[in-house]
């Protein structure tokens, strides 16, 4: 039994009970191992080691942080590449952190397992989330593809742990923000909330809905098949009461509230107030089939 210090990443596929759905047993069963066929290669070029694939998930280690951080980021790129079945893509869960494992029998064990195994499931579909520990060990270079999120509190462990993703698509690398005073988790009086309309799909945001994201590929919460629209065109972000739209696309998004112009957001954020029409990629008007309808709500 050994002790040494490894950046451990989990990735799992996501929504993998759906793709059984949809696509059926033989077909989704083939896709899942494709993409762990995938993120196995992706991590031996990192210098990684597989430790176990269960189901949908495969559990690797690297020698260090840069190597997990650019594993990751190469997992989401070559998942991107499989192709599409029945117009469903595939994507993926990341969490990564360092730290020391107990290596015995092939397997590792250990609080930096468990963290790991914690990040990952806090991640949304696209995303790698990782921890201050894991960040701090980065390279300059990776170090400015992070933004902060916020403090958790893990089970069994003092004080918080600050949490941070890496944001790996290329449309995002500059867009990039660091919101280290502002938790995109809720305050516990917030009562505001900010209501979404897009043809029959209505969704909150508020304190139990903190993130909303929009755009072309079947991950979001909103879905605008529309060509100017980027896969993950932008997202809707509650903080402490107050809502904030963050582009992170090629084209921009244009927000235009009732009574004032029309403003066009390309990645950077602005806050949401009042009520009017969100427009990815192009500009729209109120009879377009295309547009989001906002209304901010208290």
């Amino acid at each position: 039994m050994a002790s040494v210090s490894v950046a451990v990443l989990f990735a799992d596929i996501a929504r993998s009970t759906h793709l059984y759905e949809v696509l059926g047993d033989k077909k989704a069963k083939t896709l899942i191992s494709d993409c762990l066929s995938t993120l196995s290669n992706a991590a031996s070029r990192f210098q990684g080691s597989v430790i176990k694939t269960i189901g949908d998930e495969i559990l690797c280690t690297f020698p260090d942080a840069d190597k997990a951080v650019s594993a990751g980021k190469a997992m989401h790129e070559a998942i991107d590449l499989i192709p599409i079945n029945d117009g469903i893509p595939a994507n993926i869960y990341v969490g990564i952190h360092f730290g020391p494992v107990i290596m015995e029998n092939d397997d590792i064990f250990g609080d930096t397992v468990n963290l790991a195994a914690r990040m990952v499931a806090m991640a949304k579909q696209r995303q790698i989330i990782t921890t201050e520990q894991t960040v701090e060990l980065l390279n300059n270079e990776l170090m400015h593809t992070v933004k902060y999120i916020d403090k958790i509190t893990v089970k069994g462990k003092s004080g918080e742990t600050k949490i941070y993703e890496v944001v790996w698509e290329e449309q995002e690398a500059t867009s990039i923000f660091r919101a280290t005073s502002i938790s995109l988790f809720p305050s516990k009086d917030a009562t505001v909330n900010l209501i979404l309309q897009y043809h029959d799909t209505i969704v909150t945001v508020d304190r139990n809905r903190p993130v909303v994201t929009l755009g072309r590929q079947i991950h979001n919460d909103i879905i605008v098949d529309d060509s100017p629209v980027s896969r993950s065109h932008a997202r809707i972000e509650y903080r402490r009461g107050k809502f904030f739209l963050v582009d992170q696309s090629t084209n921009g998004t244009y927000i235009h509230e009732e009574g004032k112009e029309r403003v066009r957001v390309r990645q950077t954020e602005m806050p949401l107030t009042g009520k009017g029409i969100i427009s990815l990629g192009t500009k729209l008007g109120s009879d377009s089939s295309f547009a989001i309808f906002y209304e901010y709500q208290n």
